[in-house]
């Protein structure tokens, strides 16, 4: 039986290497999809996890999760000789910045050499991890062909980049449109078959792994320069003494030309902070400087900085300073209702209050502990009492669930709602300032 056939009748064995916020959902999805799964993490505890059907994702289905884990459809594991058995394995491991924010491909590279010791012919290699235009075909490729095996004849690599949305309640990996990009058009093939075996959704291929490449950093780069462009004129309206919030409900009721972003404390999470700049440093290659990207690269990045200077002049009209001040912060993962810090602009606002001796507490109800630059912090419980003893609580995260915001009026002294969260809880008494 031909790898083709086996997609198409679900005999064929799936791979995924890397279980965190993309690669459990594409297991789970696979295995409720008819295929056999098999996943694989350098990290023993979630192995274990997995293997005890226990989620760690939120957007994984706690009772999903465990019965494909009970009748064995899904099955995590460390040993990488593993991937002998597999017909298909997807990469879906991280692809971080460094400081100096240039891509760090160590993971990727790391993840290939391990699947050529064990490439066989018939194979299907997918990357979903986000990189620059030209790794599928630059660093991958060079790794597996080592191997003496020919791609498009012996086996098949493509590229398609992950479009996971952490907390989004309408699309997820299911019902999530796929673009595919192959080394050669059977890569392509096998591939696009693969994904409408598993997903209810369309599945559109472009000419070669750089197309799909690029199509990821473009969706991300197009967010990236529309929030800071928001963010600018959020500074600029509010020394018009412009409501930018208002501006913003006006514009959107244009049915045409108009997108509505919103501005915050500055962007966070594993694509937009990120994606943008693997086209940066790639487009130096061709002697091409993205001034536009990195330009809203530096005026996201000041949002933190501008939130606390405009703590500083709100508690000086209370004749208060900042040195000494008690700062509630009212979340510090990076979006709504979800417990993911990764890149989040609450926890650089955290450490700038710090530096200015403020006295800082946090409260999320999605993550009750974290560790940040190696020092340990606690959520507080949410009672009059906090509240009251707050000289200001300070609003960067926009949860909608598990946070009674008519409470926090009413009991705090001071609100900075830099995401204008409070908006449908307020009236003309409480004092509240935005963003």
């Amino acid at each position: 039986m031909t790898l083709f056939e086996k997609i198409k009748n679900k005999d064929a064995l799936i791979g995924v290497i890397g279980l965190g916020y993309v690669g459990l959902p594409l297991a789970v999805e696979k295995a409720k999809a008819g295929f056999n799964v098999l996943g694989f993490d350098i990290q023993e505890k979630k192995v274990k996890m997995v293997n005890e059907g226990k989620n760690y994702i939120g957007d994984v289905v706690d009772r999903e999760l465990a019965d494909l884990v009970k009748i064995g459809r899904l099955k995590a594991t460390i040993d990488f000789d593993e991937l002998t058995k597999c017909d298909v394995v997807s990469i879906c491991v991280p692809t971080p910045l460094n400081k100096f924010k240039q891509p760090d491909l160590t993971f990727v590279v790391n993840t290939t050499k391990e699947i050529s010791k064990r490439l066989h012919r018939d194979m299907l290699i997918i990357l979903e991890s986000t990189t620059y235009p030209g790794t599928t075909e630059e660093v991958v490729l060079p790794i597996l062909e080592e191997t003496g095996l020919k791609v498009g004849e012996d086996f098949y690599l493509a590229f398609s980049p992950e479009r996971v949305d952490p907390g989004n309640l309408i699309y997820k990996t299911k019902n999530t449109p796929k673009v595919v990009g192959g080394v050669t058009k059977q890569c392509t093939e096998h591939a696009k078959a693969l994904y409408e075996s598993i997903l209810e959704a369309n599945v559109f291929t472009v000419s070669s792994p750089k197309e799909a490449e690029m199509s990821k950093i473009l969706e991300n780069t197009f967010r990236i320069v529309n929030i800071a462009l928001i963010n600018e004129m959020a500074m600029v309206a509010r020394r018009m003494k412009i409501n930018i919030w208002e501006v913003i409900e006006a514009a959107a009721t244009k049915p045409f030309g108009f997108m509505p972003f919103y501005p915050g404390p500055g962007v966070g999470g594993h694509c937009i902070p990120i994606d943008p700049f693997y086209l940066t440093y790639k487009a130096r290659e061709y002697d091409y400087h993205t001034r536009l990207i990195e330009l809203a690269g530096e005026i996201n990045d000041y949002m933190p900085e501008y939130v606390v200077e405009r703590l500083i002049e709100i508690l000086n009209e209370k004749r208060k300073c900042l040195n000494g001040s008690k700062i509630l912060l009212l979340g510090v993962a990076y979006k709504g209702d979800i417990d993911d810090l990764r890149e989040s602009p609450a926890l650089r606002v955290l450490e700038l209050l710090e530096k200015y001796k403020a006295d800082v507490m946090y409260y999320d109800p999605y993550i009750p502990e974290f560790t940040h630059n190696n020092k340990n912090y606690r959520s507080v419980m949410l009672d009059e009492e906090i509240l009251r003893k707050s000289d200001a609580v300070v609003i960067t995260t926009a949860h909608k669930k598990n946070i009674d915001y008519r409470f926090i009026l009413d009991n705090a002294p001071l609100v900075f709602d830099t995401k204008n969260i409070t908006k449908n809880f307020r009236n003309e008494k409480d004092e509240v300032y935005l963003l």
